[in-house]
């Protein structure tokens, strides 16, 4: 019997350095890095998903970073076909495959056996669904999804238009509730000797770090990137530009709140977003958790990583 691939993910909340820590890693443990970013997907979206610039990957091979444009779809599933097929040719080449980023649905869709519900798109039905959205707004939309499926109601928010759409579409199309297709949704993938690692510090000096980060993009022009997405002609409805620091900014552009709101509001949402992260991950008791607190560095954080990587697989260095 084939032996398994190796696999190792580092996770953990927005801002707590695991770009700058992946790097390392993969340099000392002869990795290349698949992002699980759903917002570094997108090109021109630079500043605002505080994507990895070509000098700052020193070398290291990244993968899954600038593959579709604003205006184009790319689901948990795409993700799911595009990584694994990733990990298998990383692998081949005798390197490790290091997956990084905070993305709990990518990263699920991998360390889980994730049940993807194989009905395809209707156009019809989403088309007669936006345009009610567009009418009567997405609370209308989330009222019509809680009489056929109360369970998925409850987790999806009524601003997430998309997944209330798939979540009708779903019912339309299998006559069952996409509750109801989820039930087996997070059985363990066994595919790979897996290694997983989480990133935490002290919450209020990880709130810290995201304020200091949003003034960052501020500074380095998230304004200029906004205004340069709107001009090619990409529509401020987009999935893509729904993102955090996008549709604020957006706002600010469209003259309903001032710049310093704006920039409040980024800053809050992606202090909530960081918290429901490790909410999130927290679930997964095969996550080694690590404090950064308790380190001088990322070197010695690296270190400490390494040294417990090797315990639990086979690296070839």
């Amino acid at each position: 019997m084939k032996d398994k691939d190796n696999l190792f993910i580092l996770i953990g909340p927005t801002a707590i350095g695991k770009t700058a820590l992946s790097i390392e890693l993969a340099k000392r443990m002869n990795g290349e890095i698949i992002s699980a970013d759903s917002m570094q997907i997108y090109k021109n979206m630079d500043i605002g998903s505080a994507k990895i610039t070509k000098e700052e990957m020193e070398g290291i091979p990244h993968h899954l970073i600038d593959i579709v444009f604003p205006d184009e779809e790319f689901t948990v599933a795409n993700f799911k076909d595009k990584a694994t097929t990733l990990i298998k040719e990383i692998n081949n080449r005798y390197k490790l495959p290091i997956i990084a980023g905070g993305t709990g649905l990518y990263i699920n869709s991998i360390v889980y056996d994730l049940k993807f519900t194989e009905v395809p798109p209707n156009e019809e039905l989403r088309t007669r669904l936006e345009t009610l959205a567009d009418e009567y707004g997405n609370e209308y939309l989330h009222e019509e999804l809680n009489k056929i499926d109360k369970v998925s109601g409850e987790k999806i928010s009524i601003r997430d238009r998309k997944r209330i759409i798939r979540a009708m579409e779903i019912f339309e199309a299998t006559g069952k509730a996409m509750s109801e297709h989820n039930k087996d949704f997070r059985v363990p993938n066994k595919d790979y000797n897996l290694v997983m690692v989480g990133l935490n510090m002290d919450r209020q000096k990880l709130y810290n770090r995201i304020n200091r980060r949003v003034d960052k993009m501020i500074e380095e022009g998230l304004i200029d990137e906004v205004k340069g997405i709107l001009e090619k002609g990409y529509n401020k409805a987009l999935v893509s530009m729904q993102g955090i620091g996008y549709k604020e900014i957006v706002m600010y552009l469209d003259g309903s709140i001032s710049l310093d709101k704006s920039i409040e509001l980024i800053k809050q949402g992606t202090r909530n977003y960081a918290k429901r992260q490790l909410t999130w991950f927290k679930r997964d008791n095969r996550i080694k958790w690590i404090d950064i607190d308790e380190f001088s560095d990322h070197m010695d954080i690296a270190q400490f990583i390494i040294d417990y990587t090797k315990e639990k697989i086979k690296i070839h260095i």
